[in-house]
């Protein structure tokens, strides 16, 4: 006899666990991806809609489920139980849209607050006479719970009529797997024409993975064939390891035909006995509690390391997107550094004004275009680095991210960006030249702006500008030219490095933004282990 161990330890580091699942994410689109996005849903309602719920307060009533795909009969089948029209009905498709459950009136407070389901706005409909139309909630219902109570349902048992497991309508499926998974009883119908179909079996495989307290209904089946196919049913069960699941047969009825009758008590009375039983007796209700818990609880054994796992080649991916960034900035770095050294930017209009300094261009006119060939370096550098990251980003799936390809129209543009950077260097240069000039003799002190305009070509010309360091230190004198190059020539390294990072930081941040580290791996085993141990 199983028994349901709800000791505050175990509740405290299934908390944990659950915080753990909350936070990891599954941005980058990777081929696991959607699936570990998929198991971190289905795991984080089945904590939140029945395990810690169940384990808080294990007196609370059974709530049983009833699911299955398209036109199975769940309406009428939860209809019939209860002994009227608590849920909408009919030949349109899909019928459910909001899920409805129904409870003993002494059971309405467990359901009512946010117990389970606590992402669900509650709804209470006025109770209907017979022949009366059924109210419905408005048409944003997506996400609505509707609340049913009737005097025909055993204290301690709620029955939830679930949406369409195989729905049209994206966000039915949704709700009805995130319902399902707030189940102690799974009640899965199928009919006696898709009793072999994908979706019921899906939901019978998924049932049999988290050990979960299962019940099959086969819905609809005429006369004629009842014996033949149950048989066929019970054979499939059996291979699939199911043999031993409850099974019930309703048969095809007028009152079933069009979906929106009763069906007679005798059709439904041996589900009906059995629900009564688990509610109603403490061994089976008991039982049925902690196989459902305990099936939760071994799952995660599985499951929490395939999300690990996810998590781990989320981090992977993002890494190998990052390196393929530091690996192109620090390469263009690399290049700008000896380009410098080369003397690169005094070339085209800057070494075309350099040759006609000081006659023909003035001090202001070498320092623009300068400044001008400088900005076009670092903007080619910052180009090539970006068109190298595309490239490699192209191989890499990871990089699909739509936060990672769609860029913000509002970001100023690289050119806008280095402009404003160089001239800032610019302006301080000038300002380290307005310093020296300043402490020499006025009489003989140099225009400052001539001063800047030949350090910049010194730091800038390399071999070509020798004769701009000569003519330095004629104006202001050895140790003061040697004194403003390094000054100078430490501020341009400043401003190149922070224009490599800037625009490496601008490339990382989609990535960043994603918010992917290694912490979820280790957290997520970790949280598992200390449950394994407290189990």
């Amino acid at each position: 006899m199983v028994t349901l161990d709800v000791r505050p330890q175990l509740l405290d580091a299934l908390s944990a666990l659950r915080d753990r699942v909350a936070a990891a994410r599954f941005p980058l689109p990777l081929a696991g991806a959607p699936r570990a996005r998929a198991n971190r849903d289905e795991l984080l309602a089945q904590l939140d809609d029945y395990l810690v719920p169940r384990l808080r307060q294990p007196e609370a009533p059974l709530l049983a489920v009833v699911g299955g795909s398209t036109g199975a009969g769940k309406s009428t089948l939860v209809n019939s139980l209860v002994g009227r029209r608590v849920s909408e009905a009919g030949v349109l498709r899909p019928t459910t849209r909001t899920p409805v459950l129904v409870c003993h009136p002494e059971d309405h407070h467990w359901f009512s607050g946010m117990r389970v389901l606590p992402d669900l706005t509650r709804v209470w409909v006025p109770q209907q006479e017979p022949g009366d139309e059924l109210l419905l909630p408005g048409e944003d219902s997506a996400r609505v719970l509707r609340i049913e109570t009737a005097d025909t349902m055993p204290p301690g048992l709620a029955l939830l009529d679930a949406p369409d497991v195989d729905s049209l309508v994206a966000d039915n499926r949704v709700l009805a797997a995130e319902l399902m998974c707030s189940a102690d009883i799974w009640i899965m119908v199928t009919t006696a024409a898709r009793y072999a179909d994908a979706v019921p079996w899906h939901l019978l495989r998924t049932a049999k993975e988290y050990d979960a307290m299962l019940v099959t209904v086969l819905d609809r089946v005429p006369h004629q064939v009842v014996s033949e196919v149950s048989r066929q049913y019970a054979a499939l069960l059996t291979k699939a390891g199911l043999g031993d699941v409850p099974r019930f047969t309703v048969p095809e009825l007028p009152e079933s035909a069009w979906g929106g009758g009763l069906l007679p008590l005798t059709a439904v009375a041996s589900l009906r006995t059995w629900l009564l039983q688990q509610a109603q007796d403490p061994a089976a209700r008991g039982y049925a509690v902690a196989r459902t818990a305990h099936g939760v609880l071994a799952s995660l054994k599985a499951r929490m390391p395939e999300l690990a796992s996810a998590a781990a080649a989320q981090y992977a991916a993002a890494l190998r997107l990052t390196a393929a960034v530091d690996g192109a900035y620090d390469s263009e770095y690399a290049r700008v550094r000896g380009r410098l050294q080369a003397g690169a930017v005094l070339a085209g209009d800057a070494l075309k004004r350099w040759r006609a300094f000081p006659l023909d261009c003035s001090a202001a006119e070498l320092l623009d275009a300068l400044v001008e060939s400088l900005g076009a370096l670092l903007l080619c550098a910052v180009t090539a680095a970006d068109e190298r990251v595309d490239e490699s980003w192209r191989r890499e799936p990871a990089a699909g991210a739509p936060e990672l390809t769609d860029r913000d129209p509002s970001l100023e543009s690289p050119e806008h960006r280095i402009g404003i950077a160089v001239r800032r260097w610019r302006r301080e240069l000038e300002e380290y030249a307005e310093e020296e000039v300043r402490d020499l003799d006025r009489s003989v002190a140099p225009d400052p702006e001539v001063v800047a305009a030949l350090v910049a070509t010194a730091l800038l010309g390399g071999r070509r500008a020798r004769s701009a360091g000569e003519g330095l230190a004629e104006r202001i004198g050895a140790h003061g030219a040697l004194r403003l190059r390094d000054r100078g020539g430490r501020l341009l390294t400043d401003h190149l490095d922070r224009v490599m990072h800037t625009e490496r930081e601008r490339r990382l941040a989609p990535l960043d933004a994603l918010d992917v580290h290694p912490e979820p791996q280790a957290e997520l085993i970790a949280a598992l282990s200390v449950l394994q141990k407290e189990r």
